[in-house]
């Protein structure tokens, strides 16, 4: 069973924003996708079970882009 959860963060505005978000919301445990969209400031993530909303800001802060939480 899989978990897909749309979040809204702020900042992105361009292709490599979304690879940089892309990339750290990757790097967490059992995410299996991720799709950033800069022009609509929204990324969703698949993961093998719900993830931490702390987990997903602390991914989120540490591309430099704030997670203004779920979409």
């Amino acid at each position: 069973m899989s978990a897909t959860t749309t979040y809204r963060v702020t900042g992105m505005t361009c292709g490599h924003c979304e690879g940089a978000v892309t990339e750290e919301l990757s790097a967490l445990d059992g995410v299996s996708s991720v799709k950033a969209v800069a022009a609509t400031g929204l990324v969703t993530v698949t993961s093998e079970a719900p993830l931490d909303d702390a987990a997903v800001r602390a991914a989120v802060d540490e591309a430099g882009y704030e997670l203004a939480g779920r979409a």
